[in-house]
C-alpha cells in the first residue's frame, strides 16, 4: 500500500564533530528515501544542518560556535546552499530530483500561506520530486520561529496528510532511562497515550550542533498522534530504518500510535500551527462548560486577560488552577475583552462581539 512519509533527520546525524556535512550520512539517508520511492511511497525529507554546515566555512565551527542570532542566521544562508548541493548530488545518484522548500512559522500561521504551502508540497510529490524542507533560518525572527525541525516535521506531516512521520536521531528511540547513567535502560517500543512520566523520560535538549533533543521529538510525535499520523522515533544509523519504520517492523524504534479521535483540519491548524499572543483566564464554571458541553467562551466566564492580541489571533485559555486547557481564535481584542470581562451578554455594549472564542475556533489542547 502506498503511503505518504515525512522523514526528518537532525543536524547531529548528518554532520561531524566540527559541523562539516557528513556526505556519507546524507547519502545513506537519501538512499533510504530512494528505496521508499522505489517501493511506491511518496516521501518528504525534512533536514536540519544549514547553520552547522555554514559555520566551518567562516571559521566558526566546533567549539567556536557563536551564540548571537544574527551570526547564526548568516551561517544558515551560507550553509543552506552547501547542504542542498549534497542532497542534490545524492538524490541524483538514484535518478531523483530534489526540490528545496524553506518554511517559516508564518507559512502555517496565516491560513492562505498554509494552503499555498500544502499545494506546493503536494504538487512536488505529484511531479515525482523529493521535497527537502528546512526552516528558513536566514530570515526568521528569533521570536517567531520553530526553534527545531522536529516540530516543523510534525506540522508538515499534518499539512500534507502523511501516513507516517519518522524522526531520525542518534538514539534507538525513547528509552526507559538515560543510558549514560543507567546501563539497564531499554527501548520503549510503543506509546498509545502520553503521560507526565513518559514525557519526563525525554529529558532536555540535544547536542551543541543541534537544537532539538529527545524532548522535542517526543513533543513532535505527540503532535503527529493528534493529527492521526503514526510517528516513529528511531536511530538514523540503523540500516533500512526508513523502510522498517514504514513497514512497522517490531523494534525499529519507539512507535507512537495515532489517536482514535482525530481533530479536524481547521482545529489541528489552530492547535499546532498558530502561535498564541495572549492568555484568557476563566472561572470554574466556564472551564466546565467548555470541557463538558463544547460551548463557546463568553465574557461572563472571563476572570483576567493577559497579553496584547487583536481579533482573529490565537489565545490560550487557562483554568482557575493556572493550567492551559484550551486554545482558540479570539473574536475580540484584549483591550475590548478587559472592558467586558465578567459581564453578562445582556450587559454588553451594542456592536461588540458577545463571544470571546467561538466553539468552532476552540480546541481542547492535549
Amino acid at each position: 500500500m502506498t503511503q505518504v512519509v515525512v522523514a526528518k533527520i537532525g543536524t547531529s546525524s548528518i554532520t561531524d564533530d566540527q559541523g562539516e556535512i557528513d556526505a556519507a550520512a546524507v547519502a545513506k539517508f537519501c538512499a533510504e528515501v530512494a528505496a521508499l520511492r522505489e517501493a511506491g511511497h511518496r516521501v518528504v525529507a525534512v533536514t536540519s544542518g544549514a547553520i552547522a554546515a555554514g559555520l566551518p566555512a567562516i571559521g566558526l565551527g566546533g567549539d567556536r560556535r557563536p551564540s548571537d542570532s544574527v551570526t547564526l542566521q548568516a551561517a544558515s544562508a551560507i550553509g543552506q546552499s552547501r547542504l542542498m548541493r549534497v542532497y542534490d548530488d545524492c538524490f541524483a545518484a538514484h535518478g531523483l530530483v530534489a526540490g528545496q522548500v524553506m518554511l517559516a512559522p508564518l507559512d502555517f500561521g496565516i491560513r492562505r500561506q498554509y494552503l499555498h504551502a500544502r499545494s506546493t508540497l503536494l504538487r512536488l510529490l505529484e511531479l515525482g520530486v523529493v521535497p527537502v524542507v528546512n526552516e528558513n533560518d536566514a530570515i526568521a525572527d528569533d521570536e517567531i520561529r520553530f526553534g527545531d525541525n522536529d516540530r516543523l516535521s510534525a506540522l508538515v506531516a499534518h499539512l500534507i496528510g502523511a501516513d507516517v512521520l519518522v524522526l531520525l536521531t542518534d538514539a534507538a528511540g525513547l528509552l526507559t532511562a538515560d543510558p549514560r547513567i543507567d546501563t539497564s535502560a531499554s527501548l520503549i517500543e510503543e506509546i498509545v497515550e502520553f503521560d507526565a512520566e513518559l514525557e519526563a523520560l525525554a529529558g532536555g535538549t540535544g547536542t551543541v550542533r543541534g537544537s532539538g533533543g529527545m524532548a522535542s521529538k517526543v513533543a513532535a510525535a505527540k503532535m503527529a498522534s493528534w493529527s492521526g499520523v503514526r510517528a516513529v522515533i528511531a536511530a538514523a544509523h540503523r540500516e533500512g530504518v526508513l523502510a522498517d519504520a514504514v513497514a512497522s517492523v517490531p523494534g525499529v524504534g519507539t512507535v507512537v500510535h495515532p489517536r482514535a479521535q482525530r481533530m479536524g483540519a481547521r482545529k489541528l491548524w489552530i492547535a499546532f500551527a498558530v502561535d498564541t499572543t495572549g492568555r484568557v483566564l476563566v472561572d470554574e464554571g466556564a472551564q466546565r462548560a467548555l470541557l463538558e458541553r463544547g460551548v463557546s467562551l463568553l465574557p461572563a466566564g472571563v476572570v483576567e486577560v493577559e497579553g496584547r492580541f487583536v481579533a482573529d489571533e490565537a489565545v490560550e485559555i487557562v483554568g482557575p488552577d493556572g493550567t492551559t486547557f484550551a486554545k482558540g481564535l479570539a473574536r475580540v481584542s484584549a483591550t475590548d475583552l478587559r472592558a467586558t470581562a465578567g459581564r453578562r451578554s445582556a450587559d454588553l455594549p451594542e456592536g461588540l462581539s458577545h463571544v470571546v472564542v467561538h466553539r468552532d475556533d476552540l480546541v481542547i489542547v492535549p
